[in-house]
């Protein structure tokens, strides 16, 4: 017994020598995981270039005061799902005449919000000429929001300056924008900037919009297409109001389940307003004003009409013909607290329907005063008035 055991004490102490002398191969590393960890470092960019380049292989994409060359897109389109994408400093964008835009993300469950201090300036008086997208220069819209889709959203951002259109929401669902402020307030001086539209919204579905401070020369919102829309706790100044449309003329010509609430518009042309197309076919249904508060509106303080024209031939972007036609009902409208006041020599209520367009509206708590009484309504649904 006592030998066998010297023998197998002999052996294990052979055996350890062998493992020692000949380790166990190490396992291959796991590339995907590898390169999975890569994607979550935080990479930061100072040029526009090195961005569109590298954002794939970023979890969050800083953009630390980018001077985006003319002509150029600020490209972050086709994010990893999950990206981050955070403006530090001033981003600005180069001069050159061009349709833009200047700015495009998309992606899924994407996050775009602004660093303390941070501004996104268009530099929009190089192209201000008072033509905005009807003429003169060629002008780049601004942000398109295209193809946003998850939970993605879009929050506190500073804007200044865009030379036309600044929000393009398309082909979106899911997508929330808060707490932004646009300010195009410069662009007042001697009218230059015109069609400064903040918020345009077309064949999404579920987006919200929520605390836009907005000063601007065009709508502050407008639904030309989409359903399940929300904007809430806005303040808009200096533009056209608060829009569904023009609805027609488009591949997308339906707008329903839209609700707009709890938001003031001053200083502006419109207050509330839904306008569709002449000739045209689609339709407008379930759309909500409520507790809206109206002051110093210029033209109308609600304006509902189905006279517009389509916006590809029209010379100034749409412009009223004064015949409603039937093709876009507005059907099961509610305007609940629509409030305020309108200047003297504007009109208070302006509603021009065809026959037999415009039914189921709700009109409750509407009082907007100070304007003129409109004399040219026609075809007012039951219930409503341009009183």
């Amino acid at each position: 017994m006592v030998l066998f055991l010297q023998a197998l004490g002999l052996a294990l102490s052979v055996a350890s020598v062998l493992v020692s002398a000949n380790p166990l191969p190490t396992a291959a590393p796991d590339l995907k995981n590898a390169a999975a960890l890569q994607k979550r470092a935080t990479c930061t960019f100072t040029a526009a270039s090195a961005a569109s380049v590298s954002k794939k292989s970023c979890a969050t994409i800083v953009l630390d005061g980018i001077t985006v060359p003319s002509g150029v897109t600020l490209d972050l389109t086709d994010l990893t799902s999950g990206t981050h994408v955070i403006f530090e400093g001033e981003t600005t964008w180069g001069y050159e005449e061009w349709s833009g835009p200047l700015f495009s993300v998309s992606g899924e469950d994407i996050t775009v919000t602004g660093a303390s201090g941070h501004s996104l300036n268009g530099n929009g008086a190089e192209w201000w000429d008072g033509e905005g997208s009807n003429g003169g220069k060629t002008k780049p819209k601004f942000f398109y929001a295209h193809s946003l889709t998850g939970t993605s959203s879009i929050s506190g951002l500073n804007i200044l300056n865009t030379p036309v259109q600044v929000f393009s929401i398309d082909s979106s669902t899911g997508l929330t924008l808060s707490d932004i402020t646009i300010d195009d307030s410069a662009g007042d001086t001697d009218s230059l900037a015109a069609n400064t539209d903040a918020f345009d919204v077309g064949s999404s579905t579920s987006i919200t919009i929520s605390g836009a401070n907005v000063k601007n020369q065009d709508d502050c919102l407008a639904v030309n297409s989409g359903t399940s829309i929300i904007f809430t706790g806005g303040t808009c100044s200096g533009g056209h109001g608060l829009s569904i449309g023009s609805v027609g003329g488009r591949t997308d010509n339906t707008v329903s389940d839209v609700t707009i609430e709890s938001s003031t518009v001053t200083n502006s042309q419109n207050g509330v307003r839904i306008k569709t197309v002449y000739d045209a076919t689609g339709s407008v249904s379930g759309v909500t004003y409520k507790s809206i508060t109206l002051s110093g509106i210029t033209k109308y303080g609600i304006v509902i009409e189905q006279d517009y024209e389509p916006l590809l031939t029209a010379p100034t972007n749409g412009s009223p013909t004064g015949t409603p036609t039937t093709g876009v009902p507005v059907t099961d409208l509610t305007l609940d607290g629509v409030t305020g006041t309108v200047e003297s020599t504007g009109t208070n209520i302006y509603i021009l329907c065809g026959s037999g367009s415009c039914s189921s509206w709700t009109w409750e708590g509407v009082d907007v005063t100070g304007g003129k009484t409109s004399t040219s309504c026609e075809n007012v649904p039951t219930g409503a008035t341009c009183s």
